[in-house]
């Protein structure tokens, strides 16, 4: 049996389109970008200056708004740690349901002695603007809220976050990694300061992604990375070309296959509900309905044990939650805050749809948890 990949949430196959791109850049045209003296080098940074302009693109920003970093995770330090004042504590807000790499950062930032304030949602998962409002204070530096949902899909009122933090003259972090090219996002409209990407989300390498840094931002951000003062010395070290320019690749096809994409998955997401629930019953959604991506289901199954389930299904790539927490024995953080017990939250799957799912796939997936719900139900 051919093996099913359906945790888009967790990672994407890098796009042949895009691969292609970048072959040239590790053998051909290999120089180092910042050797400005000889053509190797000028041609490197020649390529990376057209990647970062389509990542630009995407968001509406321009290209030396984009610090390219090792992945969203190091992105969203550096959004964090890098605009703090030195010396003084400042308060930070974000969300009970923020991916690790901001709840730990966040953690970290409190034990050095800065406060921070976690916002709970409601039972869809959505943040309440006002009470964010009333959150605020005349330490708060920065609110950093996630675009799109790694878990539950769900999508944030980010802009009208983004004009209530301008208002208060407070930054506004977005953590876009499931969000990017996804779902409509622009860096003036929204009022957004800083907003963290990952390639390998968007069908391209792992091991880069970038942080758009406003100017309001970049006036107060400073390195955490420091060396050879690269990237206007907000982030030192080499360049990886032939990463850049596959970011960059797959940026593009974000963009100009979005509204195409967005229709298919919409049109896969209801054919695989109506017939989860046709076939396996006792079938609910987490989160809302309404304010999500259409590339996400997380569902819970009554009398279905989440672990037994996907050990049933090993030819089925889903989880329980999100890659960077999984393995832990305790049930996500995330559906619990939408109000789930214990056992509910363990009954609990994730399921990513993508650009190189298939209906057929669809209708395969559903047959294989149609049959090991029911024999875990029996």
């Amino acid at each position: 049996m051919n093996r099913i990949f359906l945790d888009y949430q967790s990672t994407t196959p890098v796009d042949p389109r895009v691969v292609n791109a970048m072959l040239p850049y590790f053998t051909e045209h290999f120089g180092n970008p910042h050797s400005v003296e000889h053509s190797f080098g000028i041609q490197a940074q020649a390529a990376i200056d057209v990647a970062l302009a389509r990542i630009a693109d995407v968001i509406g920003a321009t290209a030396d708004e984009i610090v390219i970093t090792s992945g969203a995770t190091e992105a969203n330090n550096l959004a964090l740690r890098g605009t703090l004042p030195v010396g003084k504590k400042s308060h930070l807000i974000s969300a009970v349901t923020e991916h690790q790499s901001v709840l730990g950062t966040l953690a970290a930032l409190k034990e050095e002695g800065h406060a921070t304030t976690l916002m709970p949602v409601d039972g869809e998962g959505l943040i309440d603007v006002a009470a964010v409002d009333a959150a605020i204070r005349p330490t708060t530096r920065i609110v950093s809220v996630m675009a799109v949902n790694s878990e539950i899909g769900v999508v944030q009122p980010y802009a009208e976050l983004g004009q209530l933090c301008r208002s208060r003259d407070v930054l506004f972090h977005v953590d876009a990694a499931q969000g990017f090219g996804r779902v409509p996002l622009d860096m003036k409209r929204d009022c957004i300061d800083l907003l963290s990407v990952s390639a390998h989300k968007i069908y391209g390498p792992k091991g880069v992604g970038a942080l758009y840094v406003g100017a309001a931002a970049r006036s107060l951000m400073r390195a955490q990375v420091t060396g050879g003062g690269q990237q206007g010395g907000l982030r030192a070290g080499t360049l990886p070309t032939p990463l850049i320019v596959g970011f960059g690749e797959a940026s593009r096809l974000m963009k100009e296959e979005r509204a195409s994409e967005v229709a298919r998955l919409a049109d896969l997401r209801k054919r695989l509900w109506t017939q989860l629930v046709a076939h396996v019953g006792g079938v609910h959604l987490n989160g809302s309905a309404d304010y999500r991506w259409v590339g996400n289901l997380n569902l819970r199954f009554d009398d279905v044990d989440a672990d037994s389930l996907l050990l049933m299904l090993p030819h089925l790539a889903i989880s329980t939650g999100s890659a960077c927490t999984a393995g832990t024995p305790e049930p996500s953080k995330v559906l619990r805050a939408l109000g789930l017990s214990l056992e509910q939250a363990s009954q609990s799957v994730r399921i990513g749809l993508g650009r190189m799912t298939t209906p057929e796939e669809v209708d395969q997936a559903v047959a294989l948890i149609s049959q090991a719900a029911a024999r875990l139900r029996g």
